[in-house]
């Protein structure tokens, strides 16, 4: 019968001499008392020992305050220096500070944000997925349809949704049903970003067309920054559930996400 209890080695001799030849501690090779030769050739002797737990895990910019933080990078490094302190992309074309807004291209403009608001706002509340982000109270869809109306009064013709919105809208609705991680990126980048740089846009045209006048599409209830912070609180919590992989994903649709978004900014100048 086989015993469990260790016996005598049948080679003591060798067994001390490899036991003190491989004492080693991650890369440092200690002398082991040995013939001077071997001594010598043990102080060469260098053994790296690495595991998974050894390697230094990789750090995303702002991982370490969530994942809203991570997004927020990636959508800072895709603006030009004119349009936030922390953009990365020299300016193309006319500063936004030089911008000379027509009523008929931000009206153009109005009517496209409301095309794309109305499709997240439906997304959000017929889809159990997304339940976690209705009533935010940073909502845009009734502030712009109160908006459209009064310019309509003013005897302004309302135009139809152009080409750009009626895609992105199309787009939005796909990207709902089979990658919520890149929705969310649209999700994240549309709401967030009209908290920030569209009020500057919309401040800019309510000077230059409309004698000062604030449109309900810049006004929120409640505090904004208690509004966007308690929405970041719900992205991170999403998050939370995506492996590295989703969390890239997310990332890589920002791009994306200002290409469609920076198609109906333009309009504004048309």
């Amino acid at each position: 019968m086989a015993s469990l209890t260790p016996t005598s080695s049948p080679f003591p001799l060798l067994a001390k001499h490899v036991f003190l030849a491989l004492k080693v501690h991650k890369g440092l090779a200690f002398p082991s008392p040995m013939s001077n030769f071997s001594q010598r050739k043990a102080r060469m002797v260098v053994v790296s020992v690495t595991t998974a737990a050894d390697k230094p895990k990789k750090r995303y910019p702002g991982e370490d305050k969530g994942f809203v933080e991570e997004m927020r990078f990636v959508a800072m490094n895709l603006h030009t220096k004119d349009q936030a302190k922390e953009g990365k992309k020299e300016t193309v074309g006319q500063p936004f500070a030089k911008w000379e807004p027509s009523i008929e291209g931000y009206l153009k403009f109005l009517v496209d944000s409301k095309l794309v608001y109305d499709t997240l706002e439906r997304i959000v509340d017929m889809s159990p997925e997304y339940a976690e982000f209705r009533n935010t109270g940073l909502e845009r869809s009734i502030g712009l349809a109160k908006d459209l109306e009064w310019f309509s009064q003013q005897g302004h013709i309302i135009p139809e949704p152009s080409p750009a919105s009626i895609s992105y809208a199309q787009y939005l609705d796909e990207l709902s049903e089979k990658d919520p991680p890149a929705f969310i990126c649209h999700f994240y980048n549309t709401y967030f970003a009209h908290s920030a740089g569209g009020r500057m846009i919309g401040k800019k045209v309510a000077e230059k067309l409309l004698n000062g006048r604030e449109l309900e599409f810049y006004k929120w209830e409640g505090d904004l920054s208690q509004l966007l912070q308690e929405v970041r609180n719900k992205l991170n919590r999403v998050a939370e559930g995506w492996n590295r992989e989703e969390k890239d994903h997310c990332l890589e649709e920002t791009e994306k996400s200002f290409k469609f978004s920076g198609e109906i900014l333009r309009l504004i100048l048309s």
